[in-house]
């Protein structure tokens, strides 16, 4: 698609960009207004419209990463997945772009930071219960994240909203899908929550996201990441997290991604304070 360096400030004759929301590994959002529900009354015409970063906009099939995390975030129906509208193409420009809910709150990773201590259990167990059961529902429509991490979790008043597919990956292709996308060249996991075989070059799994989760859940706890500890100290228990979730936590932190026995919606179950028999 376009590799002009300046954007309009209206796409597709209708919506106009106001500022960024945010930057990720691949795309910027806008927070943008949306002319057409406007002209006809609506009162709430605010969506965030998300295109491809300037470095990534000049290759060839550009459109096609942008238009393959829409199609896998299109899949996913649940109340704490951000919920995307259309991919359009603006005539004029040639820009590709997607538009989605405009979310309201504060991401995870603010919170942290006015929580250096962590929070409460009592507030940390919703937060924990509604990403994981977003992770869970994506996984089990064959979606993977790929870059979970507090900056792409939101919380506000209607609960936890996981967004940012960017890096995400179907699990299994039919011919029917979309035809596969490779992100190899987009070298943007996030270091401090990528599992170490993501760094290595590895591919993404089930295992990979159940790693990133983990990390985000220990920082909550804990006020700080797991690879902040001292080597010699070893994986402390977060201070405010219950001894009964702390195996499956810690597991799901292993650095092998064959050492980490148990899955994202068995580490949920533990979460609830279910009793489960999640080890193998």
């Amino acid at each position: 698609m376009s590799s002009k360096s300046t954007l309009p400030i209206l796409l597709a004759g209708r919506y106009h960009l106001e500022h960024v929301l945010g930057r990720g590994g691949m795309g910027v959002v806008y927070r943008a207004r949306d002319l057409l529900q406007e002209q006809f009354g609506e009162p709430c015409s605010g969506v965030a419209l998300k295109l491809l970063d300037a470095s990534l906009s000049a290759c060839p099939d550009a459109h096609v990463l942008l238009y393959s995390e829409f199609a896998m975030s299109r899949r996913l129906r649940h109340e704490h997945v951000v919920r995307v509208y259309s991919f359009e193409v603006d005539a004029g420009s040639q820009i590709a772009f997607f538009t989605m809910e405009l979310l309201h709150g504060m991401t995870l990773d603010r919170l942290i930071l006015e929580r250096p201590d962590g929070l409460p259990w009592a507030e940390l167990q919703p937060i924990a219960l509604q990403l994981l059961d977003a992770l869970v529902y994506a996984h089990r429509h064959n979606v993977l994240h790929g870059d979970v991490k507090p900056a792409n979790v939101m919380v506000g008043e209607e609960g936890v909203r996981l967004f940012d597919f960017g890096l995400g990956r179907l699990l299994a292709q039919t011919t029917a899908d979309l035809a596969s996308v490779s992100r190899s060249r987009v070298n943007a996991w996030t270091r401090t929550y990528a599992a170490p075989e993501l760094l290595e070059g590895g591919e993404l799994t089930p295992a990979a996201d159940l790693y990133a989760v983990a990390c985000v859940l220990y920082e909550l706890a804990h006020g700080a990441r797991p690879g902040e500890h001292p080597r010699a100290q070893g994986l402390l228990r977060p201070r405010q997290l219950p001894r009964r979730c702390w195996p499956a936590l810690r597991t799901a932190l292993a650095q092998e991604p064959q050492r980490r026995a148990l899955t994202v919606a068995e580490l949920r179950e533990v979460m609830g304070c279910r009793r489960t028999r999640w080890y193998r």
